[in-house]
């Protein structure tokens, strides 16, 4: 891929896909075996998974989609971004890359965009991975994010400063960032243009019935139950400001067989402060349901 970076901690070597949209998704696909999809969130990329790729892919095929807007894949600055959107493209993008069954490993906005999908291809779900996130209607919102979503200063904070995407190398991690990862997390992100996602993703959030997500984060609520009788494994970081202990309860309380581990001390981007125990128990995880060949 021209002009790939050679990033810390990131040996990959993307791919791309072009979309039934027009604009290319770019992928990380290594290893081999059955596969696992790595989700991201808002405003991460597949760089947020490099370490449990290089664990994972020992023994299973993992792929890392950057959501359209994200990471090296396009960023155009006249599509919707819309969360109804990301749910589509990955079902594109998946169907290209001849997925079958798989495990989703989910994290931030990947837990709506991944279960959206889930619910429309139940059998071919394997098993489902939970880290801090939501695929519910939660009309909670931190204020360091709502201030991000005002008229005007939001895209000053968000595409001008880059506030929230260097905000987030500092306040979602509880151990300090070392300056290449941090680096690598703000990689794609320097600039006006390349930032638009990352506001839009913050404008999408649904608080209430007239935003113009609500209805497709409904459907995706509501499409929870179709996949209550498939092992899911939750994995939280305790010091989260955005996804807080209320959400972990929730998913528990959807999910009463899901197996849960709370990290207390750990924070939203949780492979950062939690890599080995949380990078083993998925490992296991994948085990203990007959996914590893």
């Amino acid at each position: 891929m021209p002009g790939h970076p050679h990033l810390f901690q990131y040996p990959f070597e993307p791919g791309s896909r072009l979309l039934g949209n027009g604009h290319r998704m770019s992928y990380v696909d290594e290893g081999r075996g059955n596969p696992v999809v790595l989700l991201h969130g808002n405003p991460s990329w597949s760089y947020l998974y490099r370490n449990l790729i290089s664990l994972l892919s020992r023994s299973h095929r993992c792929i890392a989609p950057d959501h359209l807007g994200c990471g090296l894949s396009d960023k155009p600055q006249d599509y919707p971004y819309r969360l109804a959107d990301h749910i589509d493209n990955l079902e594109d993008f998946l169907e290209q890359m001849a997925v079958g069954g798989c495990v989703l490993v989910m994290h931030d906005w990947g837990g709506a965009i991944g279960m959206g999908w889930a619910a429309r291809h139940v059998e071919k779900i394997a098993g489902l991975v939970v880290m801090n996130t939501a695929a519910f209607r939660s009309r909670l919102l931190p204020r360091r994010i709502a201030v991000c979503r005002l008229p005007v200063l939001g895209a000053f904070l968000v595409r001008g400063l880059n506030l929230f995407a260097r905000g987030a190398t500092v306040m979602a991690v509880r151990k300090k960032m070392a300056p290449g990862v941090r680096s690598g997390f703000l990689f794609p992100y320097d600039s006006w243009a390349s930032r638009i996602a990352l506001h839009r993703f913050v404008q999408d959030i649904p608080l209430n019935e007239g935003h113009p997500s609500w209805p497709t984060l409904l459907r995706v609520e509501e499409g929870l139950g179709t996949l209550a009788g498939k092992p899911m494994l939750i994995c939280w970081g305790g010091r989260d400001f955005c996804f807080t202990e209320a959400f972990y309860h929730e998913w528990r309380q959807r999910y009463p067989d899901a197996e849960g581990h709370y990290f207390a001390q750990a924070g939203h981007y949780l492979l950062e402060d939690e890599l080995n125990e949380v990078g083993g128990r998925i490992n296991r995880f994948l085990k203990t349901i007959g996914w590893t060949a």
